[in-house]
């Protein structure tokens, strides 16, 4: 029989090896698969044990295939009625095309046609077609002008064999698939480490075989280590298989293989080793804990604190060794600390035996070794890139440095002993000695200049925050260009007591090695929390990106927050800081920002000034209300919130309950801020000051059709909260937009002026970035006096007096832009009604409070 084991792209290699060890013949190793030949049983055995196959599959027929009609003839000669067990369900799946067999739907169907009609006319009955879980899943391959068609029969994948306890313990966590975690594992040879007779001396020393997982993460290859360890088959707990609708399935034989298994699993009950885990990631390491408990595993495991003398502590005495480590999704904040553990572990002596496997998306695990593997694998987890890259051990090393150096002609020696020593020996270690006597390993020696420059920051900023009642404020600001990230420092006030460390970086120009600026900030993020005394799981990283449109905000991808956030924002505890005199809750896990723009603070007190004047305040795409607090601190008698995010309203309440400020006078409006500005002026609704917040740029789905960008449609947007304010009142308009240009003469011809106060609104933390923001003054003046001001001629005053006067002389106006017409009947800012229905009926604030 022609069998074949599928398995992810970079396996190849390691299943063909791993298909060899099981005693199965003429093994072929071939993109995405390894084919073997052999009885049926070979076929069990490669089901039973294999660990890193897809699918194993057997080959019942090849034919050609050239279009449907002989697809269908090659199909309908295979013998049916002695392959498919009578009753079965079936399903056939299609891969591939040919010149005339385009669509792999079509191609299924035509071979299921095929099928049926061949048992009908055989057996009397057509099989019956179960897509989702049928008895015998057939796969057809088509290629060029020839087809073969396999039943699978393995049923299910042969990686889903984690036990179902662990599954559900590891929900919501990230698990490295079991055949991953097998790859990763036979690249340190951990099989045959378990599989070492232990000698006299072992046991006199108690040494043991020992692999160190110094990145457990969910605890992915901890389970697949001690399923190695305990030597039981992959397959044994598995209780259906797709080869059960297949006629010639032995029953018999497949219990002798089982039994057999049982046997061996019986007998690996007397191997000895350590495996131990750790993790620089807290909660990493729980969920691996609780992983491991709910497999059953836990007298196989010792589970330590992340620090190299611990971990060496708890290793003991080896008797053969192998380090791994799973990177992929250690969060930015710790990647160094992390990568770091393992360049200790490797160099420590008591490992100098063990070979290091890490499988990491950044390849940066080479400079904290200062070694270059010695091979890498290209795979994809969870349908994203990452790599496996292994190093043999430093003994290895050695003597292959050794060999390399002295074997050579003298003519070649010179070049091999400098790629020798570079690939093979590792380079000491850089360090930066912070003054704290403890010297802190760092990946790019140049990174003792931003500690200097970090460590003068501070101090100047520490005296500055004290004079002025700062608690939360920027420390740096990519004042070193190759080190470019904005590192902001909060203090918690005494309710959450406790200091964190925001840095985000900037996206560094397609120039600059993308792996170099990686190194560089996870430089950044271990010198960082040492120098401004931040405990390491305070510190979290960020991602921001430098464009034309300024910084894009928006949700974390490894963050918290989800379907259940919005209930929870209200109640949930959150870090506390104060600004002011008032106190705000920050998130620092969820979101690119935190709840509060730093930037802002001097315009927040802008607003408290101006709010002293007013009776009624607005706050427009108010993210978290912290203006409306300032202004409410002020002394206005009456707030109205607007933003289109039901989870930035909750938290905007939350603020202003924390500072005391509730009751009726004080709404909370969910809505696009445009329509509701549409929807205001229809109404008597005024108020003395507004704040105008809007992001660089939106498209979000809840705007319908429409999109958003401020440089667009900034005109649009303060032309209609010109017309929300009170006689004698003003806005306050800001905006991030690095390259903002104000439309000034439009914005004149709706009697709109503004008067810039930017650089009065820049903090001295912030100074560095003098378009860190822009901000303006809003106020409407008599169109003559607005256009005047800003320069128009007598003759345009009086054309455009005239327009105004004389609607019908108005010029032909081009149709509204795609991204104006948000297709839910409103009008533009004019505010006239659609004629697609009757206005809402409006709410007048002052006399009707309306809630959420």
């Amino acid at each position: 029989m022609e069998f074949y084991a599928s398995c992810p792209e970079g396996f190849e290699s390691a299943l063909a090896d791993e298909l060899k060890r099981l005693g199965l013949s003429h093994v072929r190793r071939l993109k995405g698969r390894a084919t073997f030949e052999g009885e049926l049983e070979e076929g069990y055995r490669a089901c039973l044990w294999s660990r890193l196959a897809s699918r194993v599959f057997v080959v019942l027929g090849r034919f050609e295939a050239q279009d449907a009609d002989a697809l269908y003839d090659g199909v309908y000669d295979i013998a049916w009625e002695s392959i498919v067990r009578p009753g079965a369900t079936i399903a056939i799946t299609a891969r591939g095309v040919t010149e005339q067999l385009r669509n792999t739907r079509f191609s299924a169907l035509r071979a299921k046609d095929a099928l049926c009609d061949r048992l009908a006319e055989t057996t009397g009955r057509r099989a019956d077609v179960d897509a989702a879980d049928p008895d015998v899943h057939l796969l057809l391959s088509l290629r060029q002008r020839r087809a073969s068609i396999s039943l699978d029969l393995s049923g299910d994948p042969l990686f889903k064999r984690l036990p179902p306890a662990a599954t559900r313990a590891g929900e919501g966590a990230h698990v490295l698939r079991p055949d991953y975690a097998a790859l990763v594992l036979a690249q340190v040879g951990w099989t045959a480490l378990c599989e070492r007779e232990l000698t006299a001396d072992d046991y006199e020393n108690e040494a043991l075989p020992t692999l160190v997982d110094a990145s457990c993460a969910g605890g992915g290859l901890l389970l697949e280590a001690v399923n190695i360890l305990t030597d039981r088959a992959p397959g044994a707990a598995r209780e259906r298989w797709g080869f059960e609708g297949w006629q010639l399935h032995d029953a018999a034989l497949w219990e002798q293989l089982l039994a057999e298994a049982r046997e061996r699993e019986a007998a690996a009950r007397g191997r000895q080793a350590r495996i131990v885990a750790a993790d620089i990631d807290p909660a990493a390491r729980k969920t691996a804990e609780r992983m491991v408990k709910c497999a059953g595993y836990k007298r196989f495991v010792d589970f330590c604190a992340a620090k190299p003398a611990t971990v060496l502590d708890h290793a003991g005495a080896v008797a053969g060794a192998a380090v791994v480590a799973d990177t992929t999704e250690t969060p930015l904040s710790l990647m160094h600390d992390a990568m770091t553990l393992v360049g200790e572990l490797r160099r420590a002596p008591e490992l100098a035996a063990a070979p290091v496997a890490a499988l990491t998306r950044d390849g940066l695990m080479a400079r904290a070794l200062h070694a270059e593997p010695a091979r890498s694998i290209a795979v994809m987890p969870n349908n994203e890139e990452a790599t496996i890259e292994v190093w043999p051990s430093l003994d290895h090393a050695a003597a292959a440095f050794e060999a390399e150096t002295s074997a050579n002609a003298e003519e070649q020696a010179a070049d091999t002993e400098g790629e020798a020593a570079d690939t093979l020996m590792p380079e000491p270690t850089a360090t930066l000695d912070l003054g704290d006597g403890k010297p802190l390993p760092v990946l790019i020696p140049e990174s003792e200049q931003f500690a200097n420059r970090l460590r003068k920051n501070a101090r100047l900023r520490r005296k500055w925050a004290k004079r002025e009642g700062v608690s939360c404020y920027r420390v740096y600001d990519a004042d070193l260009p190759d080190y470019s990230a904005a590192i902001d420092l909060y203090e918690g006030c005494p309710q959450t007591p406790g200091r964190w460390l925001v840095i985000a970086e900037y996206a560094a120009p397609k120039t600059i090695d993308p792996a170099l600026a990686q190194a560089r900030m996870l430089d950044i993020l271990a010198i960082a929390p040492r120098i401004l005394d931040v405990p390491a799981e305070h510190v979290h990283a960020k991602a921001r990106m430098r464009s034309r449109g300024g910084s894009q905000y928006g949700k974390q991808g490894a963050g918290k927050g989800g379907s259940g956030e919005r209930a929870n924002i209200a109640r949930r505890r959150l870090p506390l800081i104060e600004e002011g005199g008032l106190t705000f809750a920050v998130n620092f896990d969820d979101y690119l920002d935190v709840g509060i723009f730093l930037d802002h603070r001097v315009t927040r007190n802008l607003v408290r000034e101006h709010a002293k004047q007013a009776r009624r305040f607005l706050n427009l795409f108010a993210y978290t209300g912290t203006a409306t607090c300032y202004a409410a601190d002020g002394g206005v008698e009456e707030t109205v919130t607007v933003d289109l995010s039901n989870i930035y309203l909750d938290w905007a309440e939350r603020n202003m309950r924390q500072n005391g400020f509730v009751g009726p006078q004080h709404h909370f409006v969910r809505d696009d801020v445009l329509a509701w500005i549409r929807d205001q002026r229809q109404t008597r609704n005024r108020w003395d000051l507004i704040f105008v917040d809007p992001p660089t740029f939106s498209n979000s789905s809840k705007m319908g059709r429409r999109t958003w960008d401020v440089q667009r449609d900034h005109v649009e947007l303060l032309a209609g909260v010109s017309r929300l304010l009170t006689q004698g009142g003003h806005a306050i308009f800001s905006c991030n937009l690095r390259g903002f240009r104000p439309e000034t003469r439009k914005l004149a011809r709706a009697g709109v002026v503004l008067e810039d106060i930017t650089a009065q609104t820049i903090p001295e933390d912030f100074a560095r970035n003098q378009k860190v923001h822009h901000c303006y003054i809003v106020r409407r003046l008599p169109i003559e006096d607005a256009m005047a001001e800003v320069g128009f001629s007598a003759e345009e005053i009086a054309e455009r007096v005239e327009e105004l006067r004389n609607p019908e002389a108005r010029k032909p106006r081009a149709a509204a832009p795609a991204h104006a017409q948000a297709g839910n009947g409103k009008s533009n800012f004019a505010g006239k009604p659609s004629p697609a229905g009757k206005p809402k009926k409006k709410k007048f604030y002052a006399s009707n409070p309306k809630g959420k």
